[in-house]
């Protein structure tokens, strides 16, 4: 009879240690949060630990101190609860069964909907958000991604949320003063707390600048989902003021894998194929009135469809470059559905005159 081993080395998604001591570790560090935010409850319920607004310098909190105070067990008891949950249900459950589980959930889901419509073509996306918005001018108007978007956003939530931690620590420094102490600790650690949260302000103020000076691209087209072979009417519509020095139309297809590297995930993404659709130079946008041109992409005739699986996915879009005179250059992206043929090509559309004929 072996006995357990306490460490082990994980080799993927599976570690050579035994799985009833890990999993008899997570119940007992979750059943201590559970017995701590019980303990701190009763502690506050009968009275020992006391909570007087006066005797924390906070004489104003009032009822505000209670209900802070009692958020601590009660996060404690909601997490430790369900921890302490999922690992009973999975006690003495490999991985597999669990994944097994899950997967058998997802599969009879849709089995419980009734007479629902299968999906005709699996693998492709689904183009719903990509239809939900119409255009001014053509028929749809497409969403954009935008990876200046994201970096502000983050920029944003970083500065607020340390700007925050700032306040904090000001406001207990300055309490600390009033009452007559002084921390020369907290005093010191709040000259490096101002100074990057003051960077981090300036930089997202003048991220937002930029990103608000450009002004707003959209991209309207004629139809959507997309063909292999045809045409499609395209709007672009730049927003702003000033000179842009070059503005520029791609179609790109993106291919991306993900695959497992030892104990790391990693997604490659690679552009294997790109046209430029049309270009222009030395734009000049008047404030309030947006550049509007036209434009027709054409999908190659032997495209591969869009296609997302699991770990491998084939992505198109429109990508719109920017280089604006006096600023930084941007590039905005938006997806696209390209769908396979259908069995009965043709049906007396002229774009697909091309292959009746070689059917023929």
């Amino acid at each position: 009879m072996r006995l357990p081993r306490f460490f082990g080395k994980k080799r993927g998604h599976r570690r050579t240690g035994s799985q009833a001591w890990g999993s008899a570790g997570e119940a007992i560090f979750y059943a201590l949060l559970v017995a701590a935010a019980l303990c701190f409850a009763g502690l506050l319920l009968t009275g020992v630990v006391g909570l007087d607004p006066e005797a924390v310098g906070l004489p104003w909190a009032g009822w505000w101190l209670w209900i802070f105070t009692a958020l601590i067990p009660g996060a404690l008891l909601a997490f430790g609860g369900a921890g302490l949950v999922r690992t009973l249900r999975g006690w003495d459950k490999s991985e597999e069964r669990r994944a097994a589980a899950e997967t058998l959930a997802e599969l009879l889901e849709p089995v419980g909907h009734g007479s629902g419509s299968p999906r005709e073509l699996p693998g492709v996306p689904t183009c719903d958000d990509l239809v939900n918005s119409p255009g001014t001018i053509l028929r749809y108007r497409l969403p954009i991604e935008s990876p200046e978007s994201w970096q502000l956003l983050g920029i944003g939530l970083f500065a607020a949320l340390w700007n925050a931690v700032l306040a904090v620590l000001a406001v207990t420094a300055g309490l600390d003063l009033l009452g007559g102490r002084v921390e020369p600790v907290l005093l010191a650690l709040l000259v490096p707390f101002l100074a990057v949260g003051i960077g981090g302000i300036v930089v997202f103020v003048r991220r937002l600048f930029l990103t608000t000076a450009v002004g707003t691209t959209q991209v309207e087209i004629s139809d959507h989902p997309l063909l292999p072979g045809a045409n499609y009417d395209v709007l672009l519509a730049q927003g702003g003021a000033g000179a842009v020095a070059l503005l520029r139309l791609t179609l790109e297809m993106e291919e991306s894998a993900a695959f497992r590297q030892g104990t790391d995930t990693r997604t490659e993404r690679v552009v294997v194929w790109r046209e430029v659709v049309k270009e222009w130079r030395d734009v000049r946008i008047s404030p309030g009135v947006r550049f509007e041109a036209h434009a027709t992409i054409t999908i190659p005739r032997d495209a591969m469809h869009s296609f997302v699986s699991e770990h491998n996915a084939v992505r198109w879009r429109i990508v719109v470059h920017g280089r604006p005179e006096r600023r930084a250059p941007f590039e905005r992206m938006f997806p696209l559905v390209v769908h396979p043929l259908p069995p009965d090509i043709g049906g007396g559309r002229p774009e697909f005159a091309w292959m009746e004929e070689r059917r023929r």
